[in-house]
């Protein structure tokens, strides 16, 4: 979801303004996708690096967070989303917490789509944590595989995603889900994250439904 502040400075305003208007496109993107059958969502709202960025900002993005899950119950109901947050959790608020764990709770029994929000995520924080967990469980390095590595991750039980969609121009990975990605599409716009919108959402859908997905393997 790149590009909130750019689109904010294009207009004479505070970068916080152009995050205000991204999670408007959150809401909308959400609901076009459960429109359209998506099963699995997840959204790089704000990555490790990202608490990098000046204490203004980032107090602003966590606040933000806040209100969305204050406000956003009654839409994840009636559309029956589940509300997911994956990332590290050790630099998020008490109080970001308890909301995050209730909302989580309220929602864990809807079925029709699965929101996950990445937050305070990056793909080698993750590999990381997982190489933890399995040197912890003293299994023999030898007879570890592919599926152990999966089970050990954050996204553990959540399906590898199929399609990842980078706005704003940028055609880097930006450090996110590098072990699940591996033969992920990746589709490449220009638009920024505020002026993305369904119809945005509907073009990369129709370009990764014409790609020739052969995982290695000769057709």
């Amino acid at each position: 979801m790149d590009g909130n502040g750019r689109w904010a400075k294009a207009r004479g305003q505070q970068r916080a303004f152009g995050h205000i208007e991204g999670v408007e496109r959150v809401r909308d993107i959400t609901t076009a996708c459960v429109e359209l059958g998506v099963r699995y969502l997840s959204l790089y709202t704000f990555s490790e690096e990202n608490w990098n960025r000046p204490a203004e900002e980032v107090n602003a993005l966590m606040g933000l967070m806040m209100k969305s899950i204050e406000e956003e119950y009654e839409t994840m109901m009636r559309n029956g989303v589940r509300f997911r947050v994956l990332g590290n959790r050790a630099r998020l608020s008490e109080l970001l917490l308890e909301a995050i764990s209730n909302l989580e709770k309220a929602t864990e029994g809807n079925t029709n789509m699965d929101m996950i929000i990445m937050l305070s995520y990056s793909g080698k924080w993750d590999i990381l944590q997982a190489a933890r967990k399995l040197l912890a469980s003293g299994k023999n390095p030898e007879q570890l595989d592919y599926a152990d590595v999966d089970a050990a991750l954050v996204t553990a039980g959540i399906p590898d995603p199929e399609l990842v969609i980078r706005t704003s121009g940028e055609k880097r990975i930006s450090n996110y889900m590098l072990w699940q990605t591996a033969y992920s599409e990746f589709v490449f716009t220009d638009t920024l994250w505020p002026d993305f919108r369904k119809e945005q959402l509907l073009d990369a859908i129709d370009e990764f439904s014409s790609r020739d997905r052969r995982f290695g393997k000769v057709k």
